[in-house]
């Protein structure tokens, strides 16, 4: 957390949205703010998902009552609280990265989650690495199809928000680079 008389505090961002196509960083991302500025974060994808990958009853009340809060950190997704979401946030970080660079996050990622059978949220785990040719909804095929569309999706939020300030990160250096700037006296950037 930044030192209690460091003025950089008081300016830095309150309630902040990273958005993003799949497997871009968001949550990363999103963590490391929390770390470096003390506010609260919640992974999305943890309310959504329920056992079984079933969406949760309560998932929409639980992004309401966390994005009550005077601060908070979280990622841009889910169409049924992206409004609710971009109505409450003051800062928008979109990492507008490359297909490329995503891809070939998005399939390591995907990879190292199946071999070492890593439990995602509430006992899930990452499907079948086959399943990307039958299932429209498989991370892999999600990230490559929605890439394209999450820019106009951006601008949208932020072209219907005059409070909304939106920071395009087109690479990881950017996105360094704003931490740096944003939270210069902790390490956890």
């Amino acid at each position: 957390m930044p030192h209690p008389a460091d003025p950089a505090r008081d300016l830095a961002p309150r309630r902040i949205l990273v958005a993003g196509a799949s497997g871009a960083g968001k949550s990363t991302l999103a963590r490391r703010i929390a770390a470096a500025s003390g506010l609260p974060f919640q992974e999305i994808d943890a309310l959504f998902h329920g056992a079984d990958w079933t969406p949760r009853p309560n998932f929409v009340a639980d992004v309401d009552a966390f994005t009550s809060q005077p601060g908070w950190v979280t990622e841009w997704q889910y169409e049924s609280v992206r409004e609710l979401l971009a109505d409450r946030a003051t800062t928008m970080l979109f990492l507008d990265y490359s297909r490329a660079r995503v891809m070939r996050q998005v399939v390591v990622r995907t990879m190292r989650r199946r071999v070492r059978r890593e439990e995602l949220w509430n006992g899930n785990l990452e499907p079948a690495l086959t399943t990307i040719f039958s299932d429209p909804e498989h991370i892999i095929r999600w990230a490559w199809n929605t890439h394209a569309s999450r820019s106009a999706l951006v601008d949208d939020a932020a072209g219907r928000r005059p409070h909304l300030e939106v920071v395009r990160l087109r690479h990881p250096r950017e996105t360094e680079a704003w931490l740096a700037a944003t939270y210069p006296f902790h390490p956890a950037r």
